[in-house]
């Protein structure tokens, strides 16, 4: 049965959606089927992964106001190992569809549940707010990924995103954990990225990968061409990094 990850930290550009597309396509280099999801409306996972938004016929705005099914909107083999449920801007309304409307906060995962056990992995990448599209991420995935960019205000707005993580385990979704944190934006060259990983690390009882995904110049690149790292330039020093977390990620199911 496929894991399912929800990549969320309500703090926009922290390399959120970054993490999603490049994990996601990792993973699937690596021989693992995965399914990405994006529930972002701004739709950069759909499109840095090389799907046009804006052409999709469906998309999970349809699923979740209950137009289509999964089977109906997702891609298969955006490339190779690696299918997309696509979003784009229609899934701002969502939000105000979905007032009054009973077990509003399960609508997605009742569709993922179905298709699951096809996937070895399913990356969910959420909007950066504490939103209902947030909630019906965490209460489809069996865990969150925290991104956190190696900046002096990281740590602001965590704890915030654990409380919440907390409140849908303990009301909505008892098998939620959270998988672990992730520094993104690493700059070697400041003594304020080292302090800030060690200031996470103090103050933090997660678990925190021992990958640092480094402030990487074709990192930022590569969506523009909507292709992940791996593919855009496979010897980067981020394409490196995405690999290690994925192999990290992978072996953390395997140890349990």
């Amino acid at each position: 049965m496929g894991r399912i990850i929800a990549i969320a930290n309500q703090k926009g550009g922290v390399g959120k959606t970054t993490t999603a597309i490049n994990i996601s396509a990792c993973l699937a280099e690596k021989g693992q089927k995965v399914l990405a999801i994006d529930m972002d409306p701004q739709g950069n996972m759909t499109s840095g992964l090389g799907v046009d938004k804006d052409e999709a016929e469906k998309t999970i705005y349809d699923m979740i106001i209950g137009q289509a099914g999964i089977e109906e909107v997702i891609q298969k083999d955006v490339m190779e190992n690696l299918d997309i449920l696509p979003t784009n801007i229609d899934l701002s309304a969502a939000e105000i569809e979905l007032i009054g409307v009973e077990n509003k906060e399960f609508i997605v995962q009742k569709e993922v549940h179905k298709i699951r056990d096809r996937y070895d992995f399913v990356v969910i990448d959420c909007p950066p707010s504490l939103s209902m599209l947030t909630i019906n991420a965490m209460t489809t995935a069996d865990s969150v990924l925290v991104p956190i960019q190696c900046e002096y205000y990281a740590l602001e707005g965590l704890s915030q995103l654990i409380h919440t993580v907390e409140l849908v385990k303990e009301r909505l979704n008892p098998v939620l954990e959270i998988e672990g944190v992730v520094f993104t934006m690493y700059d070697a060259r400041t003594n304020l990225s080292l302090q800030v990983v060690e200031n996470v690390k103090d103050n933090l009882e997660q678990n925190i990968y021992k990958t640092i995904i480094p402030r990487n110049i074709r990192l930022a690149e590569a969506p523009s061409y909507g292709m992940p790292i791996n593919k855009y330039d496979p010897k980067s020093a981020g394409a490196e990094s995405y690999m290690r977390l994925a192999d990290e990620v992978i072996h953390k199911g395997e140890e349990e």
